[in-house]
């Protein structure tokens, strides 16, 4: 049988829909089979609809899990006296849903003063399903003495430390800020955002209790990114007027401003993220809040209370700024009111906020201990197929533990810069912007954006001359000269190039603003192919809902012969492999096996021979259909006795414009998430960007750099 992981609240608030999730995301990376169970829902105040933590999982994941009983039906049997029935259904449902060989997180109830009943029916539950018990706890203003006494209160109810099932607990929110009374803060307003406590993690590593058969499992630092609403879910809470939507379904709330003040004392509160909450007939207001955005300052939203609505002549001087996405919002409230219903928001992530939840999902994964989770995954099936969430920790913690330093010519671009200090934070990589400093600093400023000490700046005036000798060298062979090389090097791209070239960058990412041939074609001139390698192709790593599949090639050679179509897919295989999806290459053609006749198909089919002679080890075959190498009924009927139709997990097209075109249909149609194009063949790493990526496929593509670079 595999684990069972019964995740028991001490206390309510303690953020256990949080912990689940987090659980789950470290045991999807480490593509281990895993399920979820909540026996009882336990809806709150104003929850509508299926249970919160069930759902979120049937939305963003492949499993089904078991639809839990209901609260009221679960209270009914309790009264009567029924709870051996209750256990008995729970039980039925659960071993008639979840197979022995997966890993199982079963979320219990949450204790409220209404249900008092809550901690012996956990106890039952997690008796009669058989689960170990990790008990989930936010210390708050606790002392180590009380939180100490609190976890040995509620293990004893479980038989105590020494139980073999009592296997330790998971603090969460930690030095989250508190109020006056030194309570958790439960909103987001400004003073308590301000008011974060220290981090306390190491004492509680040091709590008595602690020892070989009772652990700390986990220590989950407070993180104020995710609490912040969408500026949506806020309108939808207050039924608020849309005066401006802007950017009203992603833009972030992450601290409020209730102002009544004069303009001159109101500045130092715009700043980025904020609800800026102010009577709907101070214009002032509106008009310098909006002249911040305009400057580049990006706001959360202006709320407008009172049902006061602005002149249409103020709202003319505001137009650039509602151009620039500011939203705006009216209630009919007084700002006293509409403060007091601010401060009862519900702070939970909503069940169709995939952005927030993937954020709680990795924060909360990150700080779980990873000797816990690998010991988790013995006794457990392995998924077959490689998920998006195990190839993204892959390439985080594969670039982690290369430390590399990676260029990015285009150093003051948003995006950019957003990137680098999010790669700075997590350690994926140090990052080298080229740019103006004053510029790069201001641009992360209005986007609320710290740069940390894994971002360096350098500014391309005050180095460009360094290099101008080394490119000359690299050149020298075309009879480059300073003057024309000094030239060239005006341009980020081509600097960036050289500083690789010279050692002292180990990556260089680039393509936000510029061009593929724009990034592409510096390095093939001053870099050049790595030895072995004939040419330089592309792949794309494809995220689709349960796995990741490799393209290539989307984005370099037009029309490559057979030859180099061996090539591409050998160097696919290997990129594959090296980013831990197992390579089956399929050589994708308009016909499959020997059912087609004519030049392009018939280069496909010396391709696959080609390359099945230079690489033995690799499993390869073609001409396939698209169909036939990726649905298993169709490979069945098509090409039974293939070793790849049906589970393709590398497609190589015959030429640029099948891939492009197919990657591009893929992602559009599908909405599916692509990295790339990943360049193969060079002597350094070289990567672009699609001019349209958002801040996260920066962030993969400099980790993607930085492992190549620790493989060349």
């Amino acid at each position: 049988m595999a684990h069972r992981i019964m995740l028991v609240p001490v206390g309510s608030g303690v953020g256990l829909t949080s912990v689940t999730l987090g659980l789950f995301r470290a045991l999807e990376h480490k593509a281990v089979k895993v399920n979820f169970f909540k026996p009882i829902s336990q809806p709150i105040s104003g929850d509508k609809g299926p249970e919160k933590t069930t759902q979120i999982l049937r939305n963003l994941s492949h499993i089904d899990p078991p639809e839990p009983f209901s609260l009221n039906y679960a209270e009914t049997l309790i009264g009567d006296d029924n709870v051996d029935i209750l256990l008995e259904e729970i039980v039925e449902r659960f071993e008639s849903h979840i197979k022995d060989d997966e890993a199982v997180i079963i979320e219990g109830l949450v204790p409220t003063k209404d249900q008092a009943y809550v901690n012996k029916i956990n106890r039952q539950i997690a008796t009669a399903l058989g689960a170990d018990v990790v008990f989930v706890i936010a210390p708050g203003n606790t002392t180590l003495t009380a939180l100490e006494d609190q976890l040995e209160i509620a293990a004893n109810n479980y038989g105590g430390f020494k139980s073999e099932h009592v296997i330790g607990t998971i603090f969460n929110k930690v030095n989250a800020p508190r109020d006056l009374k030194g309570n958790l803060a439960n909103d987001f307003s400004e003073v308590l955002l301000e008011n974060a406590s220290k981090d306390d993690s190491v004492n509680y590593k040091k709590l008595s209790i602690f020892n070989k058969s009772f652990s700390l499992l986990g220590c989950v630092p407070w993180n104020s990114d995710l609490i912040a609403p969408r500026v949506k879910d806020l309108a939808e809470y207050l039924d608020a007027k849309v005066i401006n939507e802007g950017d009203l379904e992603f833009r972030r709330l992450r601290s409020i401003t209730v102002c009544a003040r004069t303009v001159g004392n109101i500045l130092g509160r715009v700043r980025p993220g904020v609800l800026l909450v102010t009577p709907g007939d101070r214009s002032d207001v509106l008009v310098a809040a909006s002249l911040s955005a305009m400057n580049g300052t990006k706001l959360g939203a202006i709320l407008l209370t009172g049902g006061f609505q602005p002149e249409p002549s103020i709202l003319e001087l505001c137009k650039q700024a509602f151009e620039k996405g500011l939203p705006v919002l009216s209630t009919k409230s007084d700002t006293w009111d509409t403060a007091l219903l601010l401060q009862r928001f519900n702070m939970e992530v909503p069940i169709d906020d995939e952005q927030r939840i993937e954020r709680v999902k990795d924060h909360t994964a990150t700080h779980i201990s990873e000797s816990w989770i690998e010991s988790l995954t013995k006794n457990v099936a392995k998924i077959r197929k490689l998920s998006p969430a195990a190839f993204r920790y892959n390439l985080t913690d594969k670039a982690r533990k290369a430390n590399k330093t990676i260029v990015l010519p285009e150093g003051n671009e948003p995006r950019t810069i957003k990137a680098a200090a999010i790669c700075g934070k997590r350690g994926i990589a140090k990052c080298v912007l080229l740019g103006n400093p004053e510029e790069i600093m201001l641009v992360a400023e209005q986007q609320g954006v710290e740069l940390n000490d894994n971002v360096i700046i350098k500014n391309p005036e005050k180095i460009r001359h360094r290099y101008i000798a080394p490119m000359v060298e690299l050149r020298k062979h075309k009879g480059l000269t300073e003057v024309v090389a000094e030239e060239q090097l005006e341009d980020n791209v081509v600097l960036a190039t050289v500083m690789l070239a010279q050692d002292e960058v180990d990556g260089l990412v680039s393509g936000a603003v510029h061009t593929t041939a724009n990034t592409i074609r510096p390095p093939l001139q001053l870099i050049k192919t790595a030895e072995g390698a004939s040419l330089v192709s592309s792949i794309f790593f494809m995220l689709l809902p349960d796995q990741v599949l490799v393209y290539g090639d989307c984005a370099i050679n037009p029309d490559p012969s057979a030859d180099q179509l061996a090539d591409i897919a050998i160097q696919s295989a290997d990129s594959a492999k090296a980013f831990g999806i197992e390579p089956k290459v399929a050589m994708i053609s308009y016909s499959t096996g020997t059912s087609g006749t004519g030049a392009d198909v018939d280069k496909v089919r010396q391709a696959t021979e080609i390359a099945k002679q230079k690489r033995p080890d690799l499993i390869i075959d073609g001409p396939l259909q698209y169909d036939a190498a990726v649905m298993e009924n169709v490979a069945r009927k098509k090409a039974p006795n293939s070793p790849v139709a049906g589970q393709a997990t590398v497609f190589v097209f015959p030429d640029l414009n099948t891939g492009n075109t197919t990657y591009k249909a893929v992602q559009r149609s599908a909405d599916v998430v692509s990295i790339g194009p990943m360049l193969q063949g060079m002597r350094k790493p070289v990567n672009d960007l699609s001019r349209g990526a958002l801040v996260d496929d920066i962030v993969y593509t400099i980790a993607l750099t930085a492992i190549q670079s620790s493989q060349i």
